[in-house]
C-alpha cells in the first residue's frame, strides 16, 4: 500500500469516528401533524410540596379535597364540550347544563336555568368571592333577566376566572376582566 493511499485511508477512519462519534446520544424528536385538537386536562386539586425521596415518610399524607374543588374538577372534565342549548352531556352543553351537572354529581342541587340559579344562594361582592361561587351575567342588550351563569376556579392577583359554557366557544375557562365579561356581568352567589 504506498503512503498516499495509507494517508487517504487514515483520514477516512478519522472523519468515520467522528461522525460516529458525534452522533451518539442525538436522538431526533418525531412530529406528528395530527388535524385533532390536542386534549388538556386542567384541574385545580391542591398540589403536593415535593419531597427529597430519600426523606420521604413512610406512610404519605393524603390531601382531602373541598367540596367546591370536586365541584370545579367534574366542570373542568367538560371542557372542550361544544356549546348546546339545552344540553347537559359531553355531545353538548349550555352554561347553566354545565353547573346544573357538575354540583348534582356532588349531592348540590340546583336549579336547571341560569336565572332560577340566581336567586339561591347568598349574594357576595365580587371582592370576596371564592372557588365555586356563581356568577351571572346579562348578555343581551336589552335583555331584563340574568341569560348566563359561570363557576368561579380560582381567584388570584384581584382576578377571577371561571369556567362557563360559550355560545361560540363551548366549555372554556374565561376571567372576568375581560371586557365583554365585565361589562355583562351582573352579581355573584355563593351556594356552598
Amino acid at each position: 500500500m504506498s503512503s498516499k493511499n495509507a494517508m487517504q485511508l487514515q483520514k477516512f477512519i478519522c472523519l468515520f469516528l467522528i461522525i460516529s462519534l458525534s452522533s451518539c446520544g442525538v436522538v431526533k424528536k418525531k412530529t406528528s401533524y395530527s388535524k385533532s385538537p390536542k386534549k388538556r386536562t386542567v384541574s385545580v386539586a391542591a398540589s403536593e410540596p415535593k419531597v427529597d425521596e430519600r426523606r420521604r415518610p413512610s406512610v404519605r399524607k393524603r390531601v382531602e379535597l373541598s367540596k367546591a374543588d370536586n365541584i370545579i374538577n367534574t366542570a373542568l372534565t367538560f371542557s372542550g364540550t361544544r356549546y348546546k342549548y339545552g344540553g347537559t352531556t359531553k355531545k353538548g352543553m349550555d352554561c347553566s347544563g354545565l353547573l346544573y351537572v357538575a354540583f348534582g354529581e356532588h349531592d348540590v342541587p340546583l336549579p336547571r336555568v341560569s336565572y332560577h340559579m340566581a336567586e339561591k344562594g347568598k349574594r357576595v361582592r365580587i371582592g370576596k368571592v371564592v372557588k365555586g361561587d356563581l356568577l351571572f351575567f346579562k348578555t343581551k342588550k336589552r335583555g331584563k333577566r340574568i341569560n348566563h351563569v359561570g363557576m368561579v376556579v380560582a381567584t388570584e392577583n384581584n382576578e377571577v376566572k371561571f369556567i362557563h359554557s360559550s355560545s361560540s366557544r363551548g366549555v372554556i375557562v374565561s376571567s372576568l376582566r375581560e371586557g365583554y365579561w365585565n361589562s355583562a356581568f351582573v352579581k355573584a352567589t355563593r351556594v356552598l
